[in-house]
């Protein structure tokens, strides 16, 4: 099931009895849980409401079959107990035998979960077991993937219309570019906007430029934009900004090695006539930054992509073995490698 349906069920005041929740978009999960707390009603830790981790996860059975004294249902949340992994850092062949029995008994009992309990499992990722296929014939399995740029953009519109302030799609464009695909920061940017510009009024790309906190990749994009255009003194001030804001320099250098190493692949794919999408192995919510790549693949020759990536890592190697202090090797490349 998608998020949406599962969002227009909810909406209808339907509860199944089984839930799997997972995927990287925490905040419409969160919003998910959040609905389905407020429509299974009262909720009386120990009672009828149950939580349960990997550190409780051997209580599950009981649990189901312990009543809800005083009332119909209790409402189980199993968050992140590794019900759903191939295999566990601790003990894997224990956390397997404890899928499959649980697995087991939920298809055994289906009809005393139906009736007295729902179960609702949240986890970060899954791998294909048992338990999930169970789950699929008996319940709901729902992603929660990274929203691509349409699906935010409408999410946003809805919000920035319920607030009676306008917005164009293009300033829209901007706001993901600056903020990435994060739906609770760019609620909690966009909900800054329409305080900025009040009822009635219109949030501008000058006022996203102005208010919007950047995501950490897009002011790498900024870094290396000016590294391309040869303005050394703006890529400087933006890398020295980064170090002001405690950015940690390896990751600066970590991400400035995997961004160029983007370019680089971005400016092989033109040159052989390959699919960026599939070589740099982007998800459909990144998709909007092939232009990016290719404007700024522009800006470098082959041999001076090669060059960067070649001193990113003989940096890396001497900051390893005590022989530069990366700070100053990053700035020398930074400043002279054009």
């Amino acid at each position: 099931m998608t998020p949406d349906n599962l969002e227009k069920e909810l909406k209808q005041g339907k509860l199944n009895s089984i839930y799997l929740l997972y995927g990287e978009e925490l905040y419409l999960l969160e919003n998910a849980v959040k609905k389905i707390k407020k429509l299974f009603g009262e909720l009386i830790l120990g009672i009828n409401y149950i939580q349960i981790n990997e550190t409780n996860i051997d209580n599950l059975i009981s649990d189901i079959e312990t009543p809800a004294f005083g009332f119909e249902k209790k409402l189980i949340i199993i968050k992140n107990a590794g019900l759903f992994k191939k295999g566990a850092k601790k003990n894997p062949e224990a956390n397997s035998e404890r899928q499959k029995k649980i697995a087991k008994y939920v298809k055994e009992n289906i009809n005393l979960i139906n009736d007295s309990t729902i179960l609702l499992f949240i986890e970060e990722d899954i791998s294909k077991v048992d338990l999930q296929k169970v789950i699929e014939e008996n319940g709901v399995v729902c992603n929660f993937e990274r929203l691509k740029p349409l699906d935010i953009k409408k999410r946003l519109q809805v919000i920035c219309n319920a607030y009676e302030v306008n917005i164009n799609e293009q300033t829209l464009d901007l706001l993901i570019e600056t903020c990435g695909t994060d739906m609770q920061s760019l609620i909690n940017e966009i909900r800054k906007l329409i305080e900025y510009e009040g009822k009635g009024g219109t949030i501008t790309k000058e006022s996203v430029e102005k208010l919007a906190s950047k995501e950490f990749d897009a002011i790498i994009f900024d870094l290396t934009d000016n590294l391309g255009k040869k303005d050394i003194k703006e890529a400087m001030r933006i890398y020295k900004e980064l170090i002001y804001n405690k950015e940690p320099v390896q990751k600066i250098l970590i991400t400035l090695y995997n961004h160029f190493k983007k370019i680089y692949l971005t400016r092989l794919c033109s040159e052989k006539n390959r699919d960026v999408i599939s070589v740099l192995n982007l998800k459909p919510n990144q998709t909007f930054l092939v232009s990016k790549y290719k404007k700024q693949a522009g800006y470098f020759k082959t041999n001076e992509l090669r060059r960067i990536l070649g001193e990113l890592i003989e940096l890396d190697n001497k900051y390893k073995s005590g022989k530069i202090d990366i700070n100053i090797g990053l700035e020398a490349i930074l400043c002279t490698y054009i």
